[in-house]
């Protein structure tokens, strides 16, 4: 097939992007990389921008007509901003000095990632419950506020923000009400705000779709959306039969406009004059193998220059995704396996089910839906280059990421740790094992890749710490996996580490060190209480663990959100969120403690005011933590407190009003 090279044209004119290639085997074949083992190998997935709306439009009902469904693109179907601005009336008190500080933690060096606070060594942002509030650092007070929702009273609004000098853009991903235990599915809308003086809103973006996730190099946020074509399906008889709706969603899906596709993007400017546009056809590019159900768009906003007649110069790809990954030069976005469940098992006529099956077994006697590939795709964007993304090359590999820690681009090469053998609906099955695979950034594909890790488990954390790499892996005991990457072509496996429990994320601590936050656990695997260890790496070969730190009964937040995990190389301060329950307890608040190059030792648990509600109180959880001077700042939905970072001694409460 004929193969277009991209071209690079101005930042701010639309980009003519690439062309054609075909899905190519392991071995560098053309065709369908079928066989006993294909879904073993890594595959080149090249990327086609379509040439226009027509053709753009025809493959995508063809694909979607695939995969409708009776129920449409699923199972059954079961903002205005508001800118007033409130300022302390000592908010001449402003510090113009900046302390030595931390940052909340990140993946990379040099990109940042989006958090419900940041800071610049002299102010505290953050944004809880619709508004956004600046602390300044010297006079530990709320110095200004931004309420951008319209209801005036707190609300269930959930919001990160990225920051660069004096701009701040918020992430509002939706949610204004709830109702019952179901957040709905509310707009996502990215407000950009001027901190210089009293807050206020330069413009807002408001993306057609759902947020995934956004990363930000220098000044310029990339930020990624992904959406479902609006397509209404046709209402059936009540007793209408599965293949008869299908029949009919199929028909409707082959009949619906290239617009029900198409992203589009709503811009506001500060003066509140509305654009509306939608992602044109030619930036739009799809693999060679897609559902047609989902379109991911990347936009990019400059924080300093603001949003610019170009608006956010969105780039569109026909693929899903759930991870986004991003470093100084690339901005990787990967789509993991569908999970997926069988609409309406069928019971044959001459058998039934004798006995219940053990977990992750099939039922006899009944006939499940076939499972889709189990296989992640991962689509590479070059980010050197002011302006929109350039699309650079796409893979794919064998089974499921954990997260975007299970990524990591190193040397020219993207290391990928997947599981696979998993039954597709969240079941962990004996035959599972886990791997790491290789390949070459420039064209995605396979340089090499080790297997065999955890047999009958799956990852629970990964790190890759330049040409090493760490993976634990769990269902009674937590092997701590080391390998060597230093080739890419022969990964391989030089240490392991069997002990009870697992580490749920790894941080580097220095050389030839590595702290690993978890649960412990029994023999037979059941998870007892937070634990917190220290493991000697220097030797691949025999990997220990130094040092272990328990605390039962407890749970930690740093287990599933990394950004919730404070280490300061400087002083051996770690701070973990920590929950505890049990014997109609609950308790929470902040673990401190010292980590030095052979033990892990508690210095105290730092915790917040009671806080009441109607006619109840409670202890607010502690969501992150920062270093900033000689202060420990810790943030919770209530307000933030600061500590002295040495001693603990409490120095400020800093509570969140309206």
């Amino acid at each position: 097939m004929k193969t277009l090279m991209r071209t690079a044209v101005a930042a701010a004119a639309l980009a003519t992007a690439t062309a054609a290639c075909t899905s190519t085997a392991a071995d560098g074949n053309p065709g369908d990389p079928a066989g006993p083992d294909a879904g073993q190998r890594p595959v080149t997935v090249r990327l086609v921008a379509y040439r226009g709306c027509d053709e753009m439009l025809a493959g995508l009902r063809e694909h979607a007509a695939e995969n409708v469904g009776p129920w449409g693109f699923g199972g059954p179907q079961v903002l205005q901003m508001r800118r007033d601005t409130a300022m302390e009336s000592d908010a001449a008190a402003k510090s113009t000095i900046t302390l030595e500080h931390s940052t909340t933690n990140t993946h990379e060096v040099g990109v940042d990632e989006p958090d419900v606070v940041k800071t610049d060594g002299r102010r505290v942002i953050t944004v809880t419950g619709g508004t956004l509030r600046v602390i300044d650092v010297a006079t530990r007070k709320v110095t200004a506020t931004l309420r951008l929702t319209e209801r005036a009273e707190p609300t269930y609004a959930p919001a990160d923000l990225l920051l660069s000098g004096d701009r701040a853009l918020v992430l509002m991903r939706g949610g204004d009400m709830m109702y019952k235990s179901i957040a709905p599915m509310g707009e996502t809308r990215y407000v950009l705000v001027d901190l210089a003086g009293a807050p206020k809103v330069l413009g807002s973006v408001k993306p057609q779709g759902s947020h995934v996730d956004a990363r930000m190099v220098g000044s310029t946020v990339r930020l990624v959306t992904r959406s479902q074509p609006e397509i209404t399906f046709p209402e059936a008889k009540p007793d209408a039969a599965e293949a008869e709706r299908t029949t009919l969603n199929r028909a409707a899906v082959r009949k619906a406009p290239v617009e029900a596709w198409l992203p589009k993007v709503e811009i506001t400017d500060a003066s509140g004059a509305v654009s509306k546009r939608s992602v044109p056809c030619e930036r739009v590019s799809h693999p060679a193998d897609y559902t047609g159900t989902s379109l991911l768009t990347v936009h990019s906003i400059d924080l300093a220059q603001g949003l610019t007649a170009a608006g956010t110069d969105p780039i569109g790809l026909a693929a899903d995704g759930d991870i986004v990954y991003g470093t100084g030069q690339s901005l990787y976005v990967a789509s993991n396996p569908r999970w997926w469940w069988p609409t309406e098992p069928v019971v044959m006529e001459d058998q039934a089910p004798a006995a219940e099956p053990s977990p992750g077994e099939p039922t006899p006697g009944v006939t499940e839906a076939k499972a889709p590939p189990e296989e992640t795709e991962v689509h590479r964007f070059d980010v050197t280059r002011p302006g929109a993304p350039v699309y650079a090359a796409s893979g794919k590999v064998a089974g499921r990421l954990l997260n975007q820690y299970a990524l990591s681009e190193h040397d020219g090469h993207l290391r990928v740790a997947t599981t696979t053998g998993g039954d597709g609906r969240g079941r962990q099955q004996a035959q599972s094992v886990s791997g790491v695979h290789v390949l070459r950034a420039s064209d995605m594909t396979k340089t090499g890749e080790v297997g065999g890790l955890g047999k009958g488990e799956r990852i629970y954390s990964v790190r890759f710490i330049g040409p090493v790499g760490y993976v634990v892996t769990f269902r009674q005991v937590d092997p701590l996996y080391t390998l060597d990457l230093r080739d890419p072509a022969a990964p391989k496996v030089t240490g392991e580490l069997k002990i009870t429990g697992y580490s749920a994320y790894l941080h580097p601590a220095g050389e030839g060190r590595l702290i690993g936050i978890g649960q412990e656990a029994s023999e037979q695997g059941r998870t007892l209480g937070t634990q917190v260890s220290l493991f000697d790496v220097g030797d691949p070969a025999n990997p220990r663990r130094l040092s272990q730190l328990f605390q039962k009964d407890s749970g930690s937040d740093a287990e599933w959100e990394p950004h919730a995990f404070l280490y300061w190389p400087k002083t051996g301060l770690a701070v973990v969120p920590l929950h505890s329950f049990g014997e109609g307890r609950y308790e929470s608040g902040a673990l401190a403690l010292k980590i030095d190059e052979s033990a892990v030792t508690k210095l105290g648990m730092i915790t917040h005011p009671e806080t009441r509600q109607g006619d109840t109180s409670y202890r607010p959880g502690i969501q992150r933590t920062m270093v900033i001077g000689d202060g420990l700042w810790t943030l919770s939905d209530v307000g933030v407190q600061v500590n002295d970072a040495t001693s603990l001694a409490e120095q400020a409460w800093i509570p969140f009003t309206m």
